[in-house]
């Protein structure tokens, strides 16, 4: 789905370009050549994360239950699956900020380096509950991943549920379909309603789960072969968003109630996979497909330009401004090389135990 990667590269970009805007000594100087534009992306570039999060409803109905009835492996195989998947590459980024964070902590001032890690620190990263249990974050935009894997969770439990209920009822598949449907609308209402307005739950799934099931609804209504019914889901969810909108006005819920009926709109004409999208938009769709190791790298890249750059070169606004757009083109690079050699590669639990053993051993060895 081009425009898919698209977006996602988009939003990938927009976050990046967040986390420059407010991480480490260069966005104090580059700064002050366009100050509109780094207030915005230290503000508001936060907003591309709902884009992510509907996307990522999205694609896991897509894999999940495609036609509303969960199918292929086990529940929790799927569950394993996810966790692998995930955290791949993720380890590798995160082996990666340890050993810069121990490079770099003589050079650089300030919260921006984070300390010497612990092993139950490393243990909590590893296993995605570092929040839940109160750790610092070893990098930026760690939560985003745990947030992930808990929404999938979730998920998994909301259609397999329905299927359960499905068996034991002998409901139809037909009915089936509107039954998972209905306990995914259910979740978000609730979540957009309750728990998202709630600031101290933002270390768990249910307070995303309004954008990411809103992601989920929008491919389920793309699938509706009927237009009076495509036409009624729509204006069910404009109603729901507006409701929760005049309930509690929330920038971030309008971010992705305006990405998911946008994306309903183009599933529904059908140009997701047409192929003019990779002509028109190649570069997008390219750092689309590395988004994710994009984001979970950017952030050992900047720790290492800010101190070179603070070690060796004076300090201007145009060299502070030029070592930003140089680590934007280096966390490319590296991101590319991340998909390539460990984001592609098949998940297993050898390989995710032998990388989580490496970042134990990157712990140790700054440690020692």
């Amino acid at each position: 789905m081009p425009l898919v990667d698209a977006l996602k590269g988009l939003a990938c970009a927009l976050i990046v370009g967040h986390h420059l805007a407010r991480y480490g000594p260069l966005q104090a100087g580059a700064s002050s050549l366009a100050p509109a534009l780094f207030a915005w992306l230290a503000d508001e570039g936060r907003l591309a994360v709902q884009v992510f999060l509907v996307l990522a409803g999205f694609l896991a109905a897509a894999s999940l239950a495609p036609d509303g009835v969960l199918h292929g492996k086990h529940p929790l195989a799927r569950v394993g699956q996810r966790y692998g998947r995930l955290v791949m590459p993720y380890l590798v980024a995160l082996s990666c900020s340890v050993l810069v964070a121990a490079l770099v902590r003589p050079w650089l001032d300030g919260d921006i380096v984070p300390d010497a890690p612990d092993v139950a620190q490393l243990l909590a990263h590893g296993l995605l509950l570092q929040d839940l249990l109160g750790f610092d974050a070893l990098s930026t935009g760690v939560w985003y991943v745990a947030i992930d894997f808990q929404l999938f969770v979730l998920a998994v439990t909301a259609v397999g549920l329905a299927q359960l209920l499905q068996r034991r009822w002998s409901l139809g598949l037909e009915r089936s379909r509107w039954l998972a449907a209905g306990l995914v609308l259910a979740l978000v209402v609730a979540s957009l309603a309750v728990f998202n307005r709630d600031p101290s739950l933002d270390v768990t799934a249910i307070y995303f789960f309004g954008s990411y099931g809103l992601g989920m609804l929008v491919f389920w209504i793309g699938r509706s072969t009927r237009g009076s019914s495509w036409r009624y889901a729509m204006l069910l969810l404009a109603l729901l968003g507006a409701a929760v909108l005049a309930l509690d006005w929330r920038s971030r819920i309008a971010t992705a109630l305006v990405t998911a009926l946008a994306v309903a709109v183009v599933q529904h004409r059908g140009p997701l996979r047409h192929r003019a999208w990779p002509a028109l938009a190649a570069p997008l769709v390219r750092l689309g497909r590395i988004s994710y190791s994009l984001f979970l790298i950017h952030f050992p890249v900047l720790l290492l330009v800010s101190a070179v750059v603070s070690r060796l070169l004076p300090t201007a606004p145009w060299i502070d401004l030029l070592a930003l757009v140089a680590t934007f083109a280096l966390s490319v690079l590296a991101a590319s090389e991340l998909h390539r050699r460990v984001e592609t590669r098949p998940a297993s639990w050898r390989a995710v135990l032998g990388l989580f053993a490496g970042l134990l051993a990157c712990g140790w060895l700054v440690a020692a």
